[in-house]
């Protein structure tokens, strides 16, 4: 529930979830039957869609129960349904006509007559493969007539279209149900059988190979192109990923896409964007397969991680007087540091701290991990926004 309400306060206006059953993030704390109620009741009040995911591929095992899902789905009414299993396509349908259907990126749809077979079942909106480019993106949107949606942001995962048997094999934790255990991340080397304390590397780097390592997607220096090839929704990948990450990456695309609306022939990619999205923790960045550039593609071979994570201190619950804040802190907080606050409608500000007290107002000179403190800061912003440490 709280990365939906950051998702919202910085500026997505849909936002895909789950429950706890049929999706492909068994992990990320995925929604009880109650809270999806809460979650479409606090997205509508604030004019946001839901879209919620049932994107596994089912077994013969799970039809009823998958029946008694899509009823119980249907009676809370999201804007759409996220499916990729043909089967469960048939039976929404049935079960719940007045409710869209998204078709997951896991069905890979590369080309505008997968796109129009697919319209041909009722299905609204495709969710397109992240192997197309730009050029062939604009062709499918241009020839099918069918809404499009496609991520621009986030990890990258090195199977097709997200469809790995590697974690089945390895671990066996099915990918394609929602169990990944991300083998692709794994470090690797070469052992020769009758040397089994030897590691070769299959690249200079002495720690092994990184071939299934992707770099993270980062599409945000292309957002007019993206924009004019015609797609419907820009998605991104984050629901494994912290609020500090979130806010971030939605209030930088938020800023980057209105900023292109208002002023197509002025744009220009924003110094700020960049550093934004540089510091929040990530792989190297890349454009994947939209620009049909070599380089874009070339797996993380350092294997290294990008960005400050111990630099998020919390998130301001309440705005007080004076620039005090009541802060959820997440990350040690000295009345000697100088922090950024991301705020939805402004360019990240600086300030400094100060004041600083513990919740019951004693004074401190600094505040521990998960507590909560109120902070003076030099202006006031709001409930929601974000607090880093430069």
């Amino acid at each position: 529930m709280e990365k939906l309400e950051i998702a919202i306060h910085y500026g997505a206006d849909a936002v895909y979830l789950a429950g706890k059953d049929f999706s492909l993030r068994n992990y990320s704390g995925n929604f009880t039957d109650q809270e999806l109620k809460d979650a479409f009741a606090l997205a509508r009040s604030r004019n946001v869609k839901v879209y919620l995911a049932c994107n596994i591929y089912s077994r013969n095992n799970e039809q009823d129960r998958i029946k008694t899902f899509l009823e119980k789905i249907g009676k809370i009414g999201p804007d759409a349904i996220i499916i990729s299993d043909p089967g469960i396509i048939m039976l929404s349908r049935k079960i719940i006509p007045h409710v869209d259907i998204h078709l997951s990126t896991q069905a890979n749809t590369t080309n505008y007559n997968s796109a129009l077979f697919w319209k041909n079942t009722g299905v609204k909106r495709v969710n397109l493969a992240r192997e197309l480019s730009l050029d062939e993106i604009s062709d499918i949107t241009t020839r099918a007539d069918i809404e499009t949606e496609v991520f621009i942001h986030g990890a990258m995962c090195i199977s097709y279209s997200g469809r790995c048997l590697l974690s089945t094999f390895l671990n066996n934790r099915d990918s394609n149900r929602g169990l990944c255990s991300h083998p692709c991340r794994w470090q690797y080397a070469v052992v020769e059988e009758q040397r089994p304390n030897e590691f070769y590397p299959v690249t200079q780097d002495h720690r092994g190979t990184y071939i299934f390592n992707a770099k993270d997607l980062c599409m945000i220096s292309h957002v007019p192109e993206l924009i004019k090839a015609g797609i419907t929704s820009f998605k991104i990948e984050g629901r494994m990923k912290g609020i500090h990450y979130l806010a971030a990456v939605v209030k930088t695309y938020r800023d980057a896409i209105d900023t292109y609306r208002a002023d197509p022939k002025g744009y220009t990619v924003k110094t700020q964007w960049l550093h934004t999205l540089s510091r929040v923790f990530h792989r190297e960045y890349g454009t994947g397969f939209f620009l049909k550039t070599p380089e874009a593609k070339i797996p993380n071979y350092n294997n290294s991680h990008q960005g400050q994570i111990h630099s998020f201190v919390g998130k301001i619950l309440t705005s007080l007087n004076d620039g005090c804040h009541l802060v959820g802190i997440r990350n040690k907080l000295c009345t000697t540091d100088r922090v950024q606050v991301l705020s939805p409608k402004l360019s990240a500000t600086e300030s400094a701290i100060m004041a600083l007290w513990d919740a019951d107002g004693v004074p401190i000179a600094q505040a521990q991990p998960n507590t909560r403190a109120i902070v003076k800061l030099e202006k006031k912003f709001l409930s929601h926004d974000i607090i880093c440490k430069l």
